[in-house]
């Protein structure tokens, strides 16, 4: 159990310095509207995606699982979501420390929990259940690392 509990803080530590980093990493982009790769999308819109799939879908997940008895999560389209909802206009510097300030939040919360709360579970609309609170922390750091990967690799 020791090691369980080590390897949670380890995963919260990660998520929220992931979170840090990338909001370093976008903010260091000279041009934050340029695209970043071959699927046309710029540090801008993969910031504001970054923040608002941690918030509607892992971040809200794992509070949710932690508070409810076996919640369901319907599916969600990240690229329908950012076509009707992107917002250029917004200071890329709001958004990325909402980014970082919801991940602490989050972390803050988690780190309060008694241990068995990380086993709480939850379902998908369709991929079923079985999903535990420490599934979705586990994909919300890997969310965020793969888009710190993206923005890197263009800067």
């Amino acid at each position: 159990m020791k090691e369980l509990n080590e390897y949670r803080t380890k995963l919260l530590d990660r998520l929220v310095s992931a979170a840090k980093e990338f909001r370093d990493a976008c903010l260091a982009v000279p041009d934050a509207f340029a695209p970043l790769d071959e699927s046309g999308w710029n540090a801008h819109q993969v910031a504001a995606h970054t923040r608002d799939v941690n918030r509607l879908v892992y971040g809200l997940r794992a509070r949710r699982t932690a508070e409810e008895e076996n919640p369901e999560f319907p599916n969600f389209d990240g690229d329908a979501y950012m076509a009707e909802n992107y917002n250029a206009r917004e200071p890329l510097s709001e958004i990325l420390d909402g980014l970082v300030e919801e991940v602490e939040a989050l972390a803050g919360m988690l780190r309060e929990l008694p241990a068995e709360a990380w086993s709480r579970e939850s379902r998908h609309a369709t991929l079923g259940g079985g999903f535990t609170l420490q599934t979705w922390v586990e994909r919300d750091l890997a969310h965020v690392e793969e888009h710190l990967g993206t923005v890197k690799k263009a800067g």
